[in-house]
Parts: C-alpha cells; structure tokens; sequence
C-alpha cells in the first residue's frame, strides 16, 4: 500500500470515511469533477478546432457521466437516496492531473494517443485512492464499498489502456502509410537544436532584464545540447519552419521517448538529461507565450 501512496497518489487522504453515505458522496464528488473536466477539454478542442481530441475527450466526458450514473444508482439501492454533496467533509487527493490537462490545452503536438494516456494515469490515481481507502478502513461495510469501487476503477484503466493501444497503432499506422506517400526530408536533433537557439536570440533581442537574462543562458545550453546530442534524432524537415515552442516539445518528446526505448544505460542517461534540460527549456517558452 505505501507504493501506492508514493507513485500514484501526490498526497494521502485527507481523513477516513465514517459511513456509506459519506462514501457515496465522495465517490459521486470525483467523478462529477472527471465529467466536468473533461467536458471542459473537449470544448477546448473545439475551440481549437483539433476534431481527433474532440472525439477522445467528449467520449470520455460521456465514459464519466456514466460512472456518475452508476455511483447515483448504488446509492439509490443501498441507502434509498441519492448521494449528498454535503457530507464531503474533505477533498480527495488530486487523481485528475491538472498539469497534463494545462499541457493539452497549449500543445501543438498533442495527440489522441497522448490525451489517452492522461486518463489512463487518471484512473491509476483514483484507483490508488480508493485502494487506500479500503485498506485503511476499519468499518467491514465502508471497506468492502471502496474495494468495490477500486475494482471498478481498475475496470476503467484496462477499458482506457485498450483504447490507448488503438490509437498508438492508429497513429503509427498513418504515420508510416504518410511517410511512404510523401517521402519527405529528414532532420537530426543537431539541426533543430541549433534551428532553436535562433529562435532563442531573436526572443532574447526583444526582452529586457531577468527575462532576457534567462533566455540568452537557455540559448547557450541550447548551443551545448547541440554539440552534445551527436546524430540522434529524426524529424521531418519542415519543423525548422514551426516556431518556437513546438520545436522545442518535439525535442523534449524525442529524449523522453528515446531514453525509453534504448538499451545502453550510458545513451539513456545523456538522453535523461538532454531530456531534463528541455523539458525546463519548453516550459519557460510557455510561460512567455514565445511563438
């Protein structure tokens, strides 16, 4: 149970559960709040007009309704009402990660794959809690509901990590079938680190102070990430031409996902920090609104 505590919830609950009510409140609470965020992405995705997130996000607000739906209808059936806002007395620990939801909303690169992954992590995190809950307490009735409702969530992570599949193969399928229609040019991470450290100094030439301060030392370890990188990499040419920001996540991406996959301890430790420094790099670009 600590492992859950450490690597899937960022805090232990608040308190214990004192009743089913109040277990049913709570359950209802959660998912109420999974339901409204992810409405709330899958307008954001109509705004931006990304119909692939739309469909992933308005399918999963749907997914969530119904969970609320099934909460509501235990309820109903075990205590002949309907859960009660009022008798959440503390808030549950945070399952819905709200930084991958601010990374959605700003990405450029963000793909079905991607956002289903968040809510595979999602429902890892209200399992872990509800896991928590039904070790921890010391009524046999309270117990056996939270096992019960970590069994459902572990129903909904097994429901997503499928569907996380499917869209890893759907979009690695295109990919392959686009790259054999449109042979296009191929670039190293050299070239779009040194493409960066351009955008870097024009960003530098046009802001004053700390802020200028900071960025002119991102462009130089940008420079020194270039020299470094060697001939890993290889992404369509026509990134040079984004901006800013999304050069930078595609490298970010790159390390991350080329530290996971290679076998070489000494290649996956230089890719973990080429990893590190640009992950800083991306979210400083994003807290200045560079383009």
């Amino acid at each position: 149970m600590p492992l859950l505590r450490t690597t899937l919830l960022k805090m232990e609950p608040a308190g214990t559960l004192q009743s089913l009510d109040e277990l049913f409140a709570l359950a209802n609470a959660m998912e109420q709040e999974a339901a409204t965020k992810y409405g709330e992405l899958a307008e954001e995705m109509r705004r931006q007009d990304r119909s692939d997130l739309l469909t992933v996000f308005s399918d999963l607000a749907a997914a969530e309704r119904e969970h609320v739906d099934s909460v509501q209808r235990w309820s109903q059936s075990r205590r002949g009402k309907r859960p009660d806002p009022a008798l959440v007395r503390w808030e549950a620990p945070e399952t819905f990660d709200r930084d991958a939801t601010a990374e959605i909303k700003a990405s450029n690169l963000m793909t079905p794959y991607r956002a289903l992954a968040m809510a595979v992590r999602n429902e890892e995190r209200a399992f872990a809690f509800w896991s928590y809950l039904a070790a921890y307490s010391k009524d046999p009735e309270i117990k056996t509901a939270a096992e019960a409702m970590a069994k459902e969530e572990l129903g909904h992570v097994a429901t997503l990590r499928k569907e996380r599949r499917r869209a890893y193969h759907r979009e690695h399928d295109q990919a392959w079938a686009n790259e054999a229609r449109l042979p296009a040019e191929r670039i190293e991470a050299r070239r779009l680190e040194l493409c960066l450290a351009t955008h870097l100094a024009a960003l530098e030439r046009r802001l004053e102070g700390a802020a200028a301060v900071r960025t002119r030392e991102l462009r130089e370890t940008t420079m020194r990430m270039a020299d470094e990188v060697g001939d890993f990499g290889s992404f369509p040419e026509t990134l040079e031409q984004r901006d800013a920001p999304t050069i930078a996540e595609a490298l970010a991406d790159a390390y991350l996902e080329g530290a996971e996959r290679s076998g070489e301890a000494e290649r996956v430790e230089a890719l973990q920090h080429l990893a590190e420094r640009a992950i800083l790099r991306l979210a400083w670009l994003r807290s200045l609104g560079a383009e």
